[in-house]
């Protein structure tokens, strides 16, 4: 009995059998792992006391995904139509995490084979590139600088927008119960103070009590929304299943920079002290993205069946202005979405420092961090004061830079990556008859519904 224990401890001490001395029964597995003994593991090089539990990760994620954004979606089903936008909403959401799942498997695959404990989104493009085909290899800095440059604009101008946002209910409940006349770059201006102190938390493991208190927040704004939804009788019957065919790409372009939350995951996933938690059926990252679906296909599909044509770009504008719940509903998403501010500052922040911190000394780092963000929310107060009408132009943005890299460029990582078995592949399909109408039904409706969801943002 003492040999086979002793025969399943490895050199450095650690067991590499799957029992344990409290597990010893007739049904345990005594044999090897098939996992090589000087297999790299990225998690045990990550600092176990700085990074957060799954269930941390869980609330960022989810935090992340359901921001004001949902309450878009019903405007985004008066775009695709009562069924299609149900449909669509569902294999978006699909597609959203699937693609998320690419990336950070490619980023894990990357992580083991060169030995390095986390990588972000750029950085794993940079390292698939630079093994990829020779012919790429010399685009391996543009592609991680195209990266940051399109999370940074994306996160940039969302943080525009969170504080127009906020500074709007506000605006809205404030004027409105006290008879006030102020002008909505007040309320802007008020709003960057608590931005200013949020924006200055480093750590996405202190950020968690803030995104908890955002979900709840956003749980009760739900409810209230419910309840005015169920308040009178939902009427289906004039509502298209189907709007019209210049409507739709609206819709993918509302749905996709609402769901599409590709610049938090690498962040969240390499401060996981377990990030093996993160990917799996019953992972972080599945869990998350069920509730976020079924949250946004309820209220989208409610929110337009109750108020059809007349819906807004947020749902809680189409509550009764001066009623106590109404009231409270607009208040705690704006309260809630200042909460979520530091996540979102958090993103685009840390790409930046990440990208500057190599030219400034050591013993600077501490001041520099807090100039250089107290700068950024400075800059980004200015902006959202001289155009508190940012909407169209961050969902052009959001459209463009969101469906890119979080849809095409996980594609094209994960293609790279596996690059020998698809050339395998595509000889193989090349030995058959592959007509081009296949190339036309696949690329061309993908091609459409951006061009058209680009021309619609535009000039809408």
């Amino acid at each position: 009995m003492t040999d086979s224990i002793s025969s399943a401890i490895s050199p450095m001490g650690k067991s590499t059998s799957e029992f344990t001395l409290e597990d010893f029964n007739s049904r345990t597995q005594l044999s090897e792992k098939t996992q090589p003994e000087n297999e790299y593991n990225p998690a045990d090089y990550r600092d176990p006391i700085a990074g957060q539990s799954s269930v941390g990760a869980f609330v960022h994620l989810l935090k992340g995904s359901l921001g004001f954004g949902i309450l878009s979606m019903p405007m985004a089903f008066y775009n695709g139509g009562l069924l299609f936008a149900l449909i669509a909403t569902l294999v978006v959401g699909l597609l959203c995490a699937h693609c998320v799942h690419i990336l950070v498997k490619t980023s894990q695959e990357i992580c083991k084979t060169h030995k390095i404990p986390a990588l972000s989104f750029a950085e794993t493009t940079q390292k698939v590139f630079e093994n990829g085909p020779k012919y790429l290899r010399p685009w391996s800095v543009f592609a991680k600088r195209f990266v940051d440059g399109g999370l940074m604009a994306t996160y940039f101008a969302a943080a525009c927008v969170y504080m127009v946002f906020i500074a709007t209910s506000f605006h809205d409940v404030i004027n409105y119960d006290t008879g006030l006349r102020w002008d909505v770059r007040i309320y802007i201006g008020f709003t960057v103070i608590p931005c200013l102190i949020i924006g200055q938390i480093r750590n996405l493991k202190w950020l968690v009590p803030f995104s908890a208190i955002a979900n709840i927040f956003i749980a009760i704004t739900f409810a209230i929304v419910l309840y005015y939804l169920f308040s009178e009788p939902l009427v289906f019957s004039d509502k298209p299943l189907i709007a019209r065919s210049e409507q739709i790409p609206l819709y993918f372009a509302t749905a996709i920079f609402a769901m599409e939350g590709i610049g938090s995951v690498m962040p969240i996933e390499n401060s996981m002290k377990k990030p093996e938690q993160f990917l799996g059926c019953t992972g972080v990252l599945n869990s998350a993205m069920i509730i976020v679906v079924l949250f946004y296909s309820a209220i989208g599909f409610l929110g337009y069946a109750r108020y059809g044509s007349e819906i807004r770009g947020s749902i809680t504008l189409n509550l009764n202005d001066g009623t106590p719940l109404a009231d409270t509903a607009k208040l705690l998403i704006a309260v809630a979405s200042l909460f979520a501010y530091g996540l979102v500052f958090y993103i685009p922040i840390d790409t930046l420092w990440r990208n500057i911190s190599d030219r400034i000394s050591e013993k600077n780092h501490n001041i520099s961090q807090i100039l250089l963000r107290t700068a950024i929310i400075l800059i980004s107060g200015a902006v959202a004061t001289a155009i508190p009408n940012l909407e169209p132009f961050i969902s052009l943005v959001g459209a463009i830079f969101l469906s890119l890299l979080g849809m095409d460029l996980c594609c094209a990582l994960k293609f790279l990556i596996n690059l020998q078995f698809f050339i395998v592949l595509v000889f193989f399909l090349q030995a058959f008859w592959c007509p081009a109408f296949v190339r036309q039904f696949t690329c061309g409706p993908i091609a459409w519904v951006g061009a058209n969801g680009n021309y619609s943002r535009i000039y809408s």
